[in-house]
């Protein structure tokens, strides 16, 4: 653990004394004591992300579910669990994750196209505030089940509006062409067959059109076609007590930049579509916490100059951080030291070590001239980065770090090598 005694800003990842911190410490301090790459993550942040969605929300009969998938790390959600928030499983270990750090069942959201007859069964004995079901048969299993239980699954439908959700092509959800939902114009006969189901208790209605929007028009679009349907079923007698609006909320990339959806305009647009209709809105942030909640640190390794580009190789790698080569997504790079940060000039590629050209951080990015062990932060990594990290050229998954204040602690360790090699196993006839 790491200590030191400066005074904490406002800003969670600011410079002092030409240094990058992180709360109260410094990234090279940090640096030193857990080799490179790792992921740092600080709590303040977490807590003012948290906070200012809740707060903006205030106005509204809500409840905040935290999609785990976005950074399922158990100190990350402890440190929302504290906060009061519930959790939105799409797996059975994330179900269990969600109970290791104290959340009831009943503050327990599982969403997710393939659900598993295991997964059913963990969810009805443990506890579960809802299932969001997304296809007939899924709905026919769940009540299959839950009569051998001799439970009552409460259910809400996940709805396709239909909507472009203006982001990229893979993380887009809510068009007809998606696997996810039933279609919206298939939902007052598929509300209709659950209504007959003996152990399916109909709560809601769920709807989530895709990840990192940045526009209230789509949000709009797809929420005023569920308000439609909301007085279509409650006139045809199903109790709709919920609407759960998913997540989605978009966040910058870009350290000085504001997010492109503050949470007071999507507040008031929420209230503007569901007020007065007696519902409780459930939302499902992840990116909106986490994202900006984290960066990876790497070093350099090499400055290779090359004819047409120069090229600076990191440590890190696709296989840490996967979002650049999976949607092409851009990250900002900052020097960990100020000193070379006032040095912009060298137009370079970053890129990993990994054995791909695919592992790519940017392109054409203009920095200092660095040199081989110079500390560079990622920004915006706190979400998708360490979730959807692997061993790629067995390379073992990196640490991952919190902070708080002047404290500091490994939150995952990296795994030692022999440890990741040695979970294979040679079967007998090949020894």
């Amino acid at each position: 653990m790491l200590k030191t005694n400066l005074k904490k800003e406002n800003n969670h990842f600011d410079f002092r004394n030409g240094i990058l911190h992180v709360e109260e410490l410094s990234v090279v301090d940090l640096a030193k004591a857990t080799k490179t790459p790792f992921y740092v993550y600080s709590a303040g942040a977490l807590e003012d992300s948290y906070n200012a969605l809740s707060s903006s929300l205030k106005g509204l009969n809500h409840s905040i579910y935290y999609s785990v998938k976005s950074n399922s790390n158990l100190a990350v959600l402890r440190v929302l669990t504290l906060l009061g928030s519930g959790m939105d499983v799409v797996s059975g270990g994330e179900y269990l994750r969600a109970r290791k750090v104290g959340v009831a069942g009943e503050k327990i959201v599982f969403s997710g196209v393939g659900k598993t007859s295991e997964e059913m069964v963990l969810a009805l004995t443990q506890g579960i505030r809802q299932f969001n079901v997304e296809s007939v048969p899924e709905i026919l299993q769940l009540n299959s089940i839950a009569a051998r239980l001799g439970k009552i699954a409460p259910v809400s439908i996940r709805v396709n509006p239909d909507v472009n959700a203006r982001t990229h092509e893979k993380i887009m959800t809510g068009k007809s062409e998606n696997k996810f939902g039933i279609p919206i114009t298939q939902a007052e006969e598929a509300y209709k067959m659950a209504g007959d189901l003996s152990n399916i208790s109909i709560v809601g209605i769920d709807v989530h059109i895709g990840s990192q929007i940045t526009d209230l028009t789509p949000f709009k679009k797809a929420f005023q076609k569920i308000r439609e349907l909301v007085g279509l079923l409650r006139n045809l007698g199903h109790r709709i007590r919920r609407v759960d609006i998913g997540g989605g909320l978009g966040i910058s990339y870009l350290k000085n930049r504001k997010n492109p959806i503050s949470p007071n305009d999507f507040s008031n647009m929420l209230a503007s579509i569901f007020g007065g209709m007696d519902l409780e809105i459930q939302i499902e942030p992840g990116r909106y916490i986490s994202g900006n909640s984290g960066l990876l640190i790497t070093s350099v390794i090499y400055m290779k100059e090359g004819t047409d580009h120069n090229f600076l190789i990191i440590d890190a790698g696709m296989n840490d951080l996967m979002r650049p080569a999976l949607y092409d997504a851009s990250h900002e790079f900052i020097p960990v030291l100020s000193s070379s940060e006032s040095e912009f000039g060298m137009e370079v590629n970053v890129v990993g070590p990994i054995c791909e050209s695919s592992d790519t951080f940017s392109r054409k990015t203009v920095l200092p001239k660095l040199l081989a062990g110079d500390l560079l932060a990622i920004y915006s990594a706190g979400a998708y980065g360490a979730v959807m990290a692997s061993e790629y050229n067995t390379r073992p998954l990196i640490p991952e770090l919190l902070v708080k204040g002047n404290r500091s602690s490994i939150i995952r360790a990296r795994p030692n090598i022999f440890e990741t090699i040695n979970r294979d196993q040679i079967p007998y006839w090949l020894r």
